[in-house]
């Protein structure tokens, strides 16, 4: 059975045609600069190997991205015949809220869900659905399936995920933490298990998702119990371009300073905050690690911002869920930069958590792959487990579409 993975911007169309007989990706491609009245851009791989890379005509919707999409596919690349071979889609959809603890096949009431979660995904809800309709509209016949960024975090307890507002805002406005990346944190949580030979039930994990966005996840016995991320995914660790978590009162001080909306200063914590606010440079951890080792003190404060802020999460969570058996990095910075890891881990000898160097530098960057890198004495795993976020996806609407 061959499932289509998709995840929709407000401006692109990212797809990932797997096979789900032995779990291979035969086709990944990128359709961007939807509706932006410029030249689009279609870029397509098959066995990692670029077979279309060009500049289009402008493409004024998603419903004509989808057909260029589905033309890759089937008539540039042939790893499909036709749209028939093509049994479900699996679409990726940052908020679901607290409706939806698990995926769930797409129909009418799904859809009204998702965009009554806008206000909670401004920015990207209206693409995700934008996406769905689209892939509706051209393969009307197709299920299709959503994948919820939220929806592993939904087993957090009250104590967790509410903030301390009036409790009439969580009733009225569903104010509260929701946390995002959960697609990556179930399949890699899931996965740790598989590779130590374990049940989920059987470990105390702190999933480190760190890349551009990153957040933390506590996962005890199989279950999300907390994660850094909250109502958005603003909150938590400094990222590449968000501040993280700070005092709500900043807001307020910078636009009464500075004469600005709340709207705009959010887009600065957004957009112009993180390493690349602090650094000054980059937003991309290889130029902020390359900067400090040159001496930039704004680089090197930047780094050692990222590296305290997980270093607390780790702390926290360890004594939320009464100890932790293993400690896991994964996603862009988490699985390839192996001198972050190192420096995170000093000082956790007490927590019982000791690296090994040597296994830890002798992962490649580039060439993740599932790797203990604890000494052996350590009483705490460690581990590097590459995320996988397409196929997650793509086995859930295998496992909803063949009920």
């Amino acid at each position: 059975m061959k499932i289509l993975v998709v995840n929709a911007g407000s401006s692109s169309l990212k797809y990932q045609l797997i096979n789900m007989d032995d779990e291979q990706t035969l086709a990944q491609g990128l359709v961007e600069r939807i509706g932006m009245g410029t030249d689009g851009h279609q870029s397509c791989k098959v066995n990692g190997e670029k077979v279309l890379d060009t500049d289009v005509a402008p493409i004024e919707n998603h419903v004509q991205a989808c057909n260029m999409m589905l033309d890759a596919l089937t008539n540039v690349t042939g790893v499909v015949k036709s749209m028939d071979e093509i049994s479900a889609v699996g679409h990726r959809v940052l908020h679901g809220g607290s409706k939806f603890s698990e995926s769930v096949i797409i129909n009418q009431d799904v859809l009204d869900a998702i965009e009554e979660n806008i206000p909670l995904g401004p920015l990207h809800n209206p693409a995700n659905l934008m996406g769905i309709k689209a892939c509706q509209e051209v393969m009307p016949n197709t299920p299709m399936v959503a994948v919820f960024d939220t929806a592993f975090h939904q087993t957090m307890p009250p104590k967790a995920y509410m903030y301390g507002v009036p409790y009439e805002y969580y009733e009225k406005l569903h104010v509260r933490r929701y946390g995002f990346h959960g697609t990556s944190h179930r399949y890699v949580s899931k996965r740790t298990a598989e590779f130590l030979g374990k049940k989920p039930e059987e470990l105390r994990i702190i999933t480190c998702h760190l890349g551009n966005g990153s957040s933390m996840s506590a996962v005890d016995c199989g279950k999300c119990v907390d994660t850094s991320m909250g109502i958005t995914p603003l909150e938590g660790v400094v990222m590449g371009t968000r501040s993280g978590s700070m005092d709500p009162a900043v807001v307020e001080f910078i636009c009464n300073n500075e004469n600005l909306t709340v709207s705009e200063m959010l887009n600065i914590c957004n957009k112009k905050s993180g390493l690349l606010g602090i650094s000054g440079l980059s937003n991309d951890m290889r130029d902020v690690d390359k900067a400090a080792r040159e001496g930039n003190e704004r680089a090197q404060l930047a780094r050692d911002m990222l590296i305290y802020g997980i270093k607390k999460y780790i702390g926290s969570y360890a004594a939320a869920m009464n100890g932790v058996d293993v400690i896991v990095f994964t996603a862009g910075i988490g699985e390839n930069n192996n001198k972050l890891r190192e420096d995170v881990m000093k000082g956790f000898e007490f927590l019982g958590a000791k690296i090994d160097l040597d296994k830890n530098n002798a992962l490649i960057p580039g060439k993740a792959e599932d790797a203990i890198i604890s000494a052996d004495d350590s009483k705490v795993l460690i581990c590097v487990i590459p995320t996988n976020e397409e196929i997650a996806i793509a086995k859930d609407t295998l496992e909803l579409v063949s009920k």
